[in-house]
């Protein structure tokens, strides 16, 4: 029956057919199943919910249920829900020029059924593609009944000289429009309450009322909402009459796991861009950026309540990016890796997507960024390194040739637009910097080497084994006791002075 929507063209020829109707529920059911059989992936996509969420979403559909997913922000809640399409039939019949979808053996509007009266079997019917039959609306504060329900048009009533009490006049809303399909609402508690009163009928009687009149026209949708939780929006609430009336409340969650944090990353942000300039992000580098999203999660300066969404890890990722492509392009250079002064060019892609709380605010937003950031550089590094900070005299002594050579009085300036072969020159200078890299970290590759040096570099510092200054684009590395004296300059001539 693939083929029936360029075949079929009345209710006649439809019924020879022998296609059947059902509800929207049951129809999405059977697709499912059938899928479930030939054991298809169902949801492209989506990442780290295999043993969560997804079948949770699989056994509200196989129980005809409508369904909230209720999860902070940046939880694939949206995508999800749009992915529910796949589960209707391709085409579905209604009698042609319907507003609402009119089932061709089960009329709903007046239009419908005055046009199946005077036509019979030979009424005109077309084809709906699956993709119009998904509605969705986000509550907003303005949102109203007409808006999702309908209400009496007396410009149509005008028009046609009909009288207000004549249910042509009627001027169907959102959801009535969606009929025999899926609709969904996106940040359920931001619908007023008198309005979310006004969805109770279509969630329980499964049908709509139209003010002024005394009919009911029953319905047959698949709804489906999205929330955060009700203790983090202060906008408001699901009244508990409908969230009574919601069959399956699942609870969305972010990545378990690094490494599907950064598969998501990886997925959604914006990495091949040009033929011109080939940026190269050593894996350890998706590492720490993925982890900033871990540790920001856990940051006691970002409010918990209201989520680290996944979209933060993709802007900055995307940011890194740029950074790198930025320095490549002033140095006219083709191709050019991730180092760490690009990772903390994604300071503005942290600043504008966590909420802090009153101490974070107090330490500032750019400053709680870059403790992150660091504390994701250190967590990682020590991950693929032994601590620095270990008791261990064997894997201090790793570090002992680097940070000697710093104690000897000398430095090292990595500005972020410095050419590929004068940072690879600087690093290099650094005795047994190197060494360390291929010796201690066996998944580290000859194209990764010099960032990952350069890494070593920053966990020293984040270590308080180093000290760094970071003055507009200048990243200077010097040894940690020599900084500290050097900041008391002028103690001796003070004294000096006192004397005289």
């Amino acid at each position: 029956m693939a083929d029936l929507h360029t075949k079929i063209s009345t209710i006649a020829e439809l019924k020879q057919s022998g296609w059947q109707s059902v509800t929207v529920k049951e129809e999405i059911r059977r697709n499912l199943i059938c899928r479930l059989k030939k054991n298809e992936k169902l949801f492209e996509g989506i990442l780290g919910y295999e043993k969560t969420v997804l079948p949770q979403v699989q056994h509200a559909i196989l129980s005809h249920h409508d369904m909230i997913l209720l999860g902070l922000r940046g939880q694939a809640k949206t995508r999800i829900l749009r992915n529910l399409v796949q589960f209707l039939d391709e085409y579905m019949p209604i009698v042609e020029g319907s507003e609402i979808n009119d089932d061709p053996y089960n009329p709903l509007s007046r239009f419908a059924k005055d046009l199946i009266a005077a036509k019979g079997d030979d009424a005109p019917i077309s084809w709906v593609h699956r993709s119009m039959r998904y509605g969705e609306k986000l509550a907003t504060p303005d949102t109203t009944v007409a808006d999702l329900i309908g209400d009496i048009d007396p410009i149509k009533a005008a028009t046609n000289r009909l009288n207000l009490a004549d249910d042509r006049v009627i001027n169907f809303g959102l959801i009535p429009r969606t009929n025999r399909g899926i609709f969904v609402i996106n940040e359920l508690p931001d619908l007023q309450p008198r309005i979310q009163v006004a969805l109770l009928n279509i969630m329980q009687e499964r049908d709509i009322q139209i003010r002024g009149f005394n009919v009911r026209i029953p319905i047959d949708v698949f709804m489906a909402f999205s929330a955060n939780p009700e203790d983090y929006t202060n906008r408001g609430s699901i009244i508990t009459p409908l969230k009574d009336r919601i069959d399956a409340q699942i609870i969305t969650h972010y990545p378990k796991v690094l490494e599907t944090g950064i598969n998501i990353t990886q997925q959604e942000a914006w990495q091949n861009r040009s033929d011109e300039i080939s940026v190269h992000i050593p894996t350890i580098y998706r590492e720490i950026i993925e982890r900033t999203a871990f540790e920001a999660r856990d940051s006691e300066y970002v409010d918990q309540k209201s989520g680290v969404s996944t979209r933060m890890t993709i802007t900055a990722l995307e940011q890194v990016i740029s950074s790198a492509e930025r320095r490549a392009i002033l140095n006219n250079e083709q191709k050019t890796s991730v180092r760490i002064a690009d990772i903390f060019h994604m300071v503005p892609a942290l600043t504008g997507k966590l909420e802090l709380v009153y101490e974070g605010e107090q330490e500032g937003a750019v400053k709680v960024a870059k403790h992150i950031i660091g504390k994701a550089i250190n967590k990682t590094f020590k991950n693929h390194f032994p601590d620095p900070q270990s008791k261990s005299d064997t894997e201090k002594a790793i570090y002992k040739a680097i940070t000697d050579w710093f104690a000897s009085g000398n430095e090292i300036n990595l500005p972020d637009t410095l050419p590929s072969k004068e940072y690879e020159t600087l690093l290099n200078s650094i005795p047994k910097l190197k060494d360390l890299v291929i010796n201690s970290d066996k998944g580290a590759i000859e194209a990764d080497a010099y960032a990952i040096m350069d890494l070593a570099l920053e966990a020293l510092h984040q270590n308080s084994m180093l000290s760094k200054q970071d003055l507009d684009d200048q990243n200077l590395y010097s040894d940690m006791l020599g900084s500290m004296f050097s900041s008391l300059g002028g103690i001796e001539d003070d004294f000096e002075n006192f004397d005289s």
